[in-house]
């Protein structure tokens, strides 16, 4: 139990400068666009850049875009391009199991196609145009900013709220995974089917970094496929997901942007395995 606290306490802190800066980023945006018509969000190339930004590893970048979505700043191509392509752990464990680049650069190179092209075509098809609603993030954790606030001090509230939001349910997480234990979770996947698409996009969705390493082992283990993998990982929006609830307030569209990473998950994983990328 002590080693699961010391886990979620670490988890969390590492979150902590992203979630800093981007907060700091609103505050400093909503101060600057105060009575200006300045539409912020992305534009033709948000998903690009989503994408790019993603496949960093680290969970803090969706955590960053879920929060520039919540108050609409990017769009929801933009976001859904970020949780497609984010790697979380995925990446130094790989490179800690020394896996032949080439693999490292497939997985990277077609997570980072995937959520480009996903984002454009959600954008294409879900065409909203919505004004910036920071004012809402800050109406939801009360911290009644305005323009005689301090920038910084807003910044440190938002950050406090959300941060005590994933710690609780990280650490609820982290005891499912201790307890359970990977070799249950290994019985569950059934290599060469078609529902071990399914049952991967669904571990991936678990917003802990946790999911991102037992898909990525139980790759190196060679447990599942290589589309069942990119199924797991394309889902692993880390992070994000938890903050998506505690930020967004339409909880349908919350549960439309999980269904979307959900369903494109399985449909990638299952071509990449029909067209035989590895």
């Amino acid at each position: 139990m002590l080693d699961i606290i010391k886990d979620t306490l670490i988890d969390t802190l590492k979150l902590l400068p992203f979630l800093f800066i981007t907060f700091l980023i609103i505050e400093f945006i909503e101060h600057k666009i105060n009575n200006k018509k300045i539409i912020i969000k992305s534009k033709k190339f948000g998903s690009f850049f989503g994408s790019l930004l993603g496949i960093i590893p680290q969970c803090g970048i969706s955590a960053c875009a879920t929060n520039l979505y919540a108050t609409r700043i990017i769009s929801l191509g933009t976001l859904i391009s970020v949780y497609l392509s984010t790697s979380d752990e995925m990446l130094p464990l790989l490179l800690a199991n020394k896996t032949n680049i080439s693999v490292i650069l497939k997985i990277l190179g077609l997570k980072f196609l995937i959520g480009m092209i996903s984002g454009f075509l959600i954008d294409f098809i879900i065409r909203k145009k919505e004004q910036p609603k920071i004012e809402e993030l800050c109406d939801y954790d009360h911290c009644n900013c305005n323009h005689n606030h301090s920038i910084v001090r807003s910044s440190i509230k938002h950050t406090i709220s959300i941060t005590t939001f994933i710690m609780i349910f990280s650490f609820v997480i982290n005891i499912i995974f201790e307890y359970l234990g990977e070799s249950f979770l290994e019985s569950l996947f059934m290599k060469n089917t078609i529902f071990g698409y399914f049952l991967s996009s669904l571990v991936g969705l678990i917003p802990n970094c946790g999911a991102s390493i037992l898909i990525t082992q139980l790759f190196i283990n060679n447990t599942i496929t290589f589309g069942a993998t990119m199924s797991g990982l394309l889902t692993g929006a880390g992070i994000g997901l938890l903050i998506l609830f505690r930020t967004n307030k339409n909880f349908k569209e919350n549960i439309m942007i999980i269904s979307l990473i959900y369903f494109i998950g399985i449909i990638s994983g299952f071509l990449i395995d029909l067209v035989g990328v590895i």
